[in-house]
């Protein structure tokens, strides 16, 4: 009588394939509006970030020069506009030389303000106080805005609100 010995199979069964890829697929569904979100929420942070940064560079900026700066809406970069959105981008000049250019927020985003120039004195007092919302275009319930409040003393803060309404 002859023995007919079975070698042990390497490898995966296509049932086991299936039920990785059908668990795979469950977790991939369950963390992608989670990474969305964070992806979202890093956005606008930066986005508020870079707005605090400009107000505080043009708040030196006007002590160093010891002259009126300005940070306005702009969107070719060398002047000011007297209307528009600062999601157009925006500029910082003093003395009619630009200091620093920021170009236009990320599709898809909105940034409304109270004001379309923020001038700071050269003892770096802010001469207008302005309230400035990043946001979606299109927002939906959330926390989804980040509001910078640049107060009387010229300095700038960001919070975060759940308005969803971007206004």
């Amino acid at each position: 009588m002859a023995m007919v010995f079975r070698r042990a199979s390497k490898g995966f069964t296509l049932l086991e394939l299936m039920v990785t890829i059908a668990v795979a697929a469950v977790l991939l569904s369950l963390a992608v509006p989670s990474f969305t979100d964070a992806t979202l929420s890093g956005k606008l942070t930066a986005s508020a970030n870079d707005l605090v940064a400009g107000v505080a560079l043009g708040r030196s900026e006007a002590i160093k020069r010891n002259a009126v700066t300005s940070m306005c809406v702009s969107s070719n970069g060398s002047t000011c506009l007297a209307s528009g959105g600062w999601e157009q981008g925006w500029i910082i000049l003093s003395g009619g030389s630009v200091i620093q250019k920021h170009a236009a927020a990320p599709g898809g985003f909105k940034v409304t303000s109270t004001a379309a120039k923020i001038d700071f004195q050269p003892s770096g007092v802010g001469n207008t106080q302005a309230t400035i919302t990043v946001c979606r275009a299109t927002p939906t319930v959330g926390s989804q805005e980040r509001v910078v409040q640049v107060d009387a003393t010229g300095r700038a803060y960001v919070s975060k609100t759940t308005n969803g309404s971007c206004s």
